[in-house]
């Protein structure tokens, strides 16, 4: 009889005579680039404090009168006799909420200045095709003379000090011309002949006679069409932006302010009877004239106002509702005559 196997076990792995090291290079590499972006974006966050820390300076010396800040726009050289007219910086003046739209928007103004200049060297260069273009050529330095500069102050000023300030006569005003303008905007693209514009129209015109100024005057249609787009859309956007009432940061900030003020004289309420009071009196009484600052609509009444025989009739207030303490708890103490006397009524 064959006598019985030993169980068969695992070989044991021999031990390594040096002790491994487990990605140590690897964890030094990804630890030494993480420092490094870590102190990238430590540099460029004090560039930028830096950077706030100054605006704040010169918003503050502006508010207390002392260094006045000095206009920027146009960018002029300093030799140039003519100064800038404006101020304009849209990181510090513009909340963050608007400084996209407001950016926007001034790269449709200057979209539409390059589209104007381009109009110009097509309708030069179809005049020397045509000389029959004379009166749109004319027009075209026209348009460009004209809508550069008055396009900036009727519609882009107007919307930056919207923005800037919470104006609703500037959103007015901005709607009102900027509308008008999309309206020129597509007429541009349309390009009617001898309007000055080198649309798509005249563009077709011009591709049975000469093909450079033809594909000229196509890429100008393009560039008219989107700024049309751009301009409708840009528009929608803005009121979208500057008329949507509680749902922008303005108005935010407006309730915010106001759900402040209510909840300190709330706590004052709380607090004593005297708050209580000062708040039944600032929601309750509101006293209003009738006649305050009008014209008495009679002869009559006039002449009785000279002589003073009547006096002015203004509205009564309504009576302020007061917040009254409630009155003390009575306590009941035994007498101390005797157990057949009765017990009196004190106050602690």
């Amino acid at each position: 009889m064959a006598p019985p196997q030993a169980a068969a076990q695992p070989p044991r792995k021999a031990s390594p005579t040096e002790p491994r090291n487990y990605g140590s290079y690897g964890t030094q590499a990804s630890a030494a680039a993480a420092t490094a972006e870590l102190l990238k974006r430590q540099e460029e966050l004090n560039r930028k404090a830096e950077e706030l820390d100054r605006r704040e300076r010169e918003l503050q010396n502006a508010a207390l009168g002392g260094t006045a800040r000095l206009n920027n726009w146009p960018p002029l050289p300093s030799f140039c006799p003519v100064k800038p007219c404006f101020y304009q910086d849209i990181p510090m003046e513009i909340p963050a909420d608007f400084q996209k739209t407001v950016s926007t928007m001034y790269y449709l103004w200057m979209a539409s200045t390059i589209a104007l200049f381009l109009n110009f060297l097509s309708s030069l260069a179809w005049f020397c095709v045509d000389p029959s273009f004379g009166s749109g050529f004319g027009l075209s330095i026209l348009w460009a003379l004209l809508y550069t500069p008055c396009s900036f102050v009727c519609w882009y000023r107007p919307m930056y000090k919207a923005f800037r300030s919470d104006s609703s006569f500037n959103f007015f005003v901005f709607f009102f011309v900027f509308f008008a303008q999309n309206v020129m905007y597509v007429l541009q693209a349309i390009g009617i002949p001898n309007w000055g514009f080198s649309g798509w129209i005249l563009s077709l015109i011009a591709l049975r006679k000469n093909t450079a100024v033809a594909v000229m005057m196509i890429l100008v249609s393009v560039f008219f069409t989107a700024v049309a787009v751009l301009g409708i859309i840009m528009l929608k956007r803005v009121s979208l932006d500057g008329t949507s009432g509680p749902e922008c940061a303005f108005g935010r900030r407006r309730l915010g302010g106001l759900a402040g003020v209510g909840a300190q004289l709330r706590s004052l309420g709380t607090q004593n009877r005297s708050g209580a009071l000062t708040l039944s009196l600032l929601f309750s009484s509101r006293s209003t004239l009738c006649t305050a600052g009008r014209a008495p609509a009679s002869r009559k009444r006039r002449r009785s106002l000279l002589l003073g025989s009547s006096p002015t009739r203004r509205c009564a207030p309504p009576r302020p509702t007061l917040l009254r303490a409630p009155p003390p708890t009575p306590s009941v103490r035994p007498s101390q005559a005797g157990p057949g006397s009765s017990p009196h009524v004190g106050l602690f």
